[in-house]
């Protein structure tokens, strides 16, 4: 593809094309009154990332990632990053400062910085696209990723977890590693965006795996065109992280090694792969035929492979192997995001539509593609990330994420090749073809398909009632109590740890973090023990107020697990001696306070 393609005024059109979309959805969600900043929908991530800015803006220490108001007493230490709490923080600074209101300010942080990276992330699409399909590409990838990212909802107002941004830097390294053979500073610039959005979060290593795998098998085969591009990327790469290393873990915590979070383990494979990679890129020796660059690259990998095993053997298990079976039993398994493709089949068929249908129908491009000939490194580098994507989206549903994005590039190439046949043709066929095409390759559609499906196979089921109340406690207003009182330590489940949180000054016991074991436990024994050990656990802890949520789903787990239990007990009406009931009868959220002895 000529240098035409990656000119300043193609990025300079892409740009406006991305940012036109970007508002286009940004007026959608004032039409509807951003409602996601009222109701989260139950995502605590996005809560909690909110309470984790205000903490940080209200002085707790850069370094410091405790979570002081959930868990037993003294918190627990997170293991996000403040790469993604700094921006949103200095938005919040600088629209406070505009408006004179610092709530006012956190809710223009809550809609600006996901609208950012909606526009971001759909324009390093359309450059994927362009690198990938052409100039007609664009266009199709463009409304189809505006429309696949937009009903995600990882950009709706209030999304402030780290997810969007790691799929903004995981695009955005691609699209400059596609580019990078006609382009100055594309690889060491795509380097950069794979070590930072490893660093942001370890849910990515799979896809900057593969990119660096991709990077070093085209230099093995093309070390003219290639070799450059793999000096530069490695060294983007080690040189990053190395800077994120430094600036986001503590000096004093420089030697240990955390596997769910940016740590020296990560570090010294980052920086070992990337000045390896540039090394071997840049000394001819190394370089100098094909089995030589094979040979060094082999020898690299098993540097890596040693270093990982002799150093962090920890983390060559599985994420969750080594998590309390109760929590995996009671909350892991019931994850919604993180269920696999096979579950699904069994428990929500219906859903497998709107989550792997243009995704497989992407894979299925790219295999005609390789079929007919003439495979290209544009080809190489979207099938490979694609596969990937789809093998850990049928490992949990939360890859589908990537794998729907990765699939807008292929997917944009095949509208733009019937586009210019209908172009050139007036066939009633071809015109038929290009709206299929079209169809099929919007991942709304599906979306829609799978509601549809969904209905069809409930039919027949109680309808659900279609009033207002919060019945699952998800919503703002629910919350609305706990301002009123003094602050306490709050006993509820895990579910409603995080609004609570962001919604009042109270702490809890219980959240969604695998890292919060003890205080989930805790919480646990409380609710499935009897009324008397739950006194106990009261007592010792000094809980002020126990909170219940009838129809939140992680309420009828622990009663279904529990019939007899504590939490069972309040459900039924049977309310201990201990506890006052606080809340309006019929509220979304029952309410107790512990009563003071004597």
């Amino acid at each position: 593809m000529g240098t035409a393609e990656y000119g300043a005024a193609t990025w300079k059109s892409d740009l406006a094309l991305a940012l036109l979309a970007a508002l286009f959805a940004f007026a959608v969600n004032a039409w509807a009154g951003f409602g996601q900043l009222t109701d989260a929908g139950g995502d605590n991530d996005n809560l909690l990332r909110l309470v984790e800015v205000r903490d940080l803006l209200a002085g707790q220490g850069w370094f410091d990632l405790h979570q002081y108001r959930m868990g037993l007493e003294g918190g627990f230490v997170m293991h996000w990053s403040r790469l993604v709490d700094a921006p949103i923080a200095m938005i919040v600074i600088a629209a406070s400062a505009l408006t004179g209101s610092r709530p006012l300010g956190e809710d223009v942080a809550q809609v600006l910085w996901p609208a950012l990276l909606f526009w971001s992330t759909l324009f390093f699409t359309a450059r994927a696209a362009r690198s990938f399909g052409g100039g007609g590409a664009v266009l199709p990838a463009i409304l189809v990723g505006a429309a696949g990212y937009y009903f995600i909802g990882i950009y709706d107002p209030g999304a402030l977890d780290h997810h969007n941004v790691q799929l903004m830097l995981t695009m955005a390294s691609l699209a400059l590693l596609l580019e990078a053979s006609a382009r100055r500073w594309a690889a060491l610039l795509s380097g950069l965006c794979a070590a930072l959005t490893l660093a942001v979060g370890m849910e990515t290593v799979p896809y900057v795996a593969t990119i660096g795998v991709c990077v070093s098998l085209l230099f093995v085969a093309d070390p003219g065109g290639e070799r450059a591009v793999a000096r530069d990327f490695g060294l983007g790469f080690a040189g990053v992280a190395a800077l994120a290393f430094v600036t986001t873990v503590s000096p004093s915590a420089w030697s240990a090694a955390q596997c769910d979070a940016f740590s020296v383990a990560q570090f010294v494979v980052a920086a070992i792969g990337g000045v390896g990679l540039a090394a071997i890129a840049s000394i001819e020796p190394a370089a100098g035929s094909r089995r030589r660059r094979l040979g060094s690259l082999a020898a690299l990998g098993v540097v890596l492979g040693v270093v990982v095993v002799a150093l962090f053997p920890q983390c060559l298990s599985a994420p969750y192997a080594s998590l309390d079976p109760r929590l995996k039993e009671l909350w892991l398994d019931h994850i919604d995001e993180a269920q696999s493709l096979f579950t699904l089949l069994v428990r929500d068929p219906a859903r497998v539509a709107a989550r792997y249908a243009t995704p497989l129908v992407a894979i299925i491009l790219m295999v005609l593609r390789l079929r007919r000939g003439g495979w290209r490194r544009q080809d190489s580098l979207v099938a490979a990330l694609l596969a990937v994507a789809f093998v850990v989206g049928a490992w949990q549903v939360r890859g589908t994420t990537f794998s729907i994005a990765f699939a807008v590039v292929p997917l944009a190439a095949w509208i733009a090749k019937w586009r210019a046949r209908a172009e050139i043709s007036s066939s009633l066929g071809v015109a038929l073809r290009l709206a299929a095409v079209w169809l099929v390759s919007i991942n709304p559609v599906w979306t829609g398909v799978a509601a549809a499906a969904s209905v069809a196979f409930e039919k027949g089921k109680p309808i659900a009632d279609g009033g207002t109340a919060d019945k699952t406690c998800e919503k703002k207003a629910s919350f609305a109590p706990f301002g009123g009182m003094a602050d306490a330590t709050v006993l509820t489940i895990s579910n409603l740890g995080a609004p609570v949180l962001a919604y009042s000054g109270h702490r809890v016991f219980a959240g969604p973090y695998h890292r919060n074991v003890a205080g989930n436990l805790l919480a646990l024994d409380a609710f499935l023990g009897s009324a008397d050990n739950a006194r106990a656990i009261v007592e010792a802890h000094r809980v002020g107020l126990v909170a219940v949520c009838p129809g939140n789903v992680e309420t009828m787990i622990l009663t279904q697990k529990a019939p007899q239990g504590f939490l069972a007990g309040l459900l039924r009406g049977s309310v201990p001696d201990w506890l006052e009931p606080v809340s309006e009868k019929g509220s979304p959220i029952e309410l107790y306070r512990v009563r003071q002895a004597g």
